[in-house]
């Protein structure tokens, strides 16, 4: 690795692509390893930095992750040096690689219940209807959902059990990750 990163040096801004292909001969030539060892050095290169600018790593942070890899001085000063170089780029290429997904505008309900048909005088039969106003791209949809009462209070209570997890420890440590 360290002889791979020591041999590449960008001349430019950092371009991603999606399988190297033919451009890994060349240098496994020149450094005398094999094509696989260098694909594997660019991918494993591709994911450190690609992470680090998803979760804006500090300077800091990021060094302190590569020398947890224990490679020389030297080598964590050009990984550092390449990730400060390409951070606004990767960013800006994940951000448009990003979907697009709709945030919540309102919400209408409504409870219906059936109390008899022609065919059954005494039955209860409840629907609860759902109407979600959403925005996306600043267009506005709305989807109708309808359920009936057991199988909205199941939904509640896995909901609620994924926001009591959300309060756990390990929960918090990605979520401060994250931003």
């Amino acid at each position: 690795m360290y002889r791979f990163v020591g041999f590449y040096q960008p001349r430019g801004p950092v371009r991603l692509c999606g399988s190297c292909g033919s451009s890994t001969d060349a240098p496994a030539g020149k450094l005398d390893v094999g094509v696989d060892t260098i694909q594997h050095c660019v991918e494993g290169l591709t994911y450190l930095l690609t992470e680090s600018s998803k979760l804006m790593i500090s300077e800091l942070d990021f060094q302190d992750s590569i020398n947890v890899l224990g490679f020389p001085d030297e080598l964590n000063t050009v990984l550092l040096q390449l990730y400060l170089d390409s951070r606004k780029e990767l960013r800006s290429v994940l951000s448009e690689l990003a979907p697009k997904l709709p945030s919540y505008h309102s919400l209408e309900w409504r409870l219906d219940v059936q109390l008899a048909s022609r065919s059954l005088r005494q039955q209860i039969k409840p629907t609860v209807t759902i109407k979600l106003h959403l925005n996306q791209n600043e267009d506005r949809t709305a989807q109708v959902l309808q359920t009936d009462p057991s199988t909205l209070l199941h939904l509640i209570q896995q909901l609620e059990q994924a926001l009591g997890e959300m309060k756990t420890n390990h929960c918090r440590r990605i979520v401060r990750n994250m931003k």
